[in-house]
């Protein structure tokens, strides 16, 4: 009988793979998204069939890191709905989303620009369920508009990215704290 799960990788290869991740993180964030495989595994400390034997393109490479981004939101969600205001643990999950956004613009901009690359993966389904909970709570307390979903929020997402991208010429981008009260005062019931 055979098992559908993936087995378990040694502990060596499990470290190689976080320092793959860890190495693309960076590049991506100080080079954007042109940066090579060989870069990422120069930077890794790895050879580069070490790179594409845990990601065998970009692609997935770059999906893994949003796996990664999806869980953490995930994480803070959950903590959003303990919070007894459902409005303020919604309000946390904005801010805190935003400040990720406004720390790793390579990856929001692969997610933007290559939306399939992002798929409906676990990590993303679950952030879907609990952000759907928190917003259905904030609604039920009468607290927030009712047209509002959580499928919303990556387009409220890639805006704010936008609208706080440093610009090459003209003026400065404005704080991204400004447009998220701006965004959650728009989503507030009256």
């Amino acid at each position: 009988m055979t098992s559908s799960a993936a087995p378990a990788l040694r502990a060596d290869a499990r470290r190689n793979r976080e320092r793959v991740l860890a190495a693309a993180r960076e590049q991506f964030t100080q080079r954007g998204l042109d940066v090579h495989m060989e870069q990422i595994a120069r930077a890794a400390g790895v050879g580069v069939g070490t790179v594409y034997r845990h990601f065998p393109t970009k692609e997935d490479l770059v999906q893994a890191l949003a796996d990664e981004r999806f869980a953490y939101f995930a994480e803070k969600a959950r903590a959003a709905l303990d919070d007894p205001d459902p409005w303020n643990g919604f309000c946390d999950l904005i801010r805190e989303a935003a400040r990720v956004v406004a720390e790793d613009r390579a990856l929001s901009e692969a997610m933007d620009q290559h939306a399939g690359m992002c798929a409906e993966s676990a990590a993303k389904v679950r952030l879907i369920e609990l952000s759907s909970e928190l917003i259905e709570r904030a609604k039920a307390s009468d607290q927030m508009r009712a047209d509002f979903t959580a499928q919303d929020i990556p387009s409220l997402m890639r805006g704010l990215a936008r609208a706080t991208a440093p610009q090459d010429s003209g003026p400065p981008a404005m704080s991204s704290e400004r447009y998220v009260e701006i965004m959650l005062a728009g989503l507030r019931h009256r």
